[in-house]
């Protein structure tokens, strides 16, 4: 009789809800960005004045990406460098702390990860073109093919870099004309700046073409 008047045990048992769990995955991955900010400040603030830490013989595999720079230039890559990182840190902890969130919330992420992927997938293929340009403006910013200033020259356009990107890069030609070049398009560079370029000389005219040149247009 007592058994028929007894609620059954499963309703006492927990709803599998863990509210500790998520406030310690939350504080956690909050700790982790903070801490991953941090060093990657330094990180970024140490190359951008300069170090010679990285010119030790161990090191000698990052001198092509770290050698001495002007400070604008070296600036300008060790922050290109700082955020690109700092950006892909911060997506890497706010998925996995959201996962372990869900995961304390008694929520299946199975389902949550193979329509992720899936859609990942899908937006790879849609936007591979974006990705290419992406990883191309990371090899050029790191490897230091060519920076702000420099005189550059690709299959399309002679002219002056006025700015970097990791889509874009921005190059003035001598016309005065702005040309927007896909990172991921730029096949073939040569940097002018940066080697002995010597322009191709010019034909000399002599002084007797001098002479004439004025008397020929004046009786045209």
């Amino acid at each position: 009789m007592y058994s028929m008047f007894t609620a059954p045990s499963a309703s006492l048992e927990p709803t599998g809800l863990d509210l500790a769990g998520v406030a310690i995955s939350l504080g956690a991955g909050i700790l982790l960005w903070l801490i991953a900010s941090f060093l990657i400040a330094r990180i970024t603030k140490r190359v951008a004045s300069g170090t010679s830490l990285f010119k030790k013989p161990h090191f000698r595999w990052v001198a092509p990406a770290l050698r001495a720079l002007d400070h604008e230039r070296r600036v300008q890559r060790a922050n290109t460098i700082g955020s690109l990182l700092k950006s892909g840190i911060g997506v890497m902890i706010a998925v996995i702390t959201t996962i372990y969130m869900l995961k304390n919330l008694d929520v299946d992420v199975a389902p949550l990860l193979t329509s992720v992927g899936i859609l990942g997938i899908a937006i790879g293929f849609g936007a591979q073109q974006l990705i290419r340009d992406f990883l191309a403006g990371i090899f050029i910013t790191i490897e230091d093919q060519y920076g702000i200033g420099d005189v550059i020259e690709t299959s399309e356009v002679v002219g002056v870099v006025e700015s970097i990107g990791l889509r874009i890069t921005r190059v003035r030609d001598e016309n005065g004309a702005i040309w927007y070049l896909r990172n991921g398009e730029i096949l073939r560079v040569g940097n002018r700046s940066q080697g002995t370029y010597v322009p191709p000389a010019e034909p000399e005219e002599t002084a007797a073409d001098a002479e004439h040149a004025p008397q020929q247009k004046a009786g045209e």
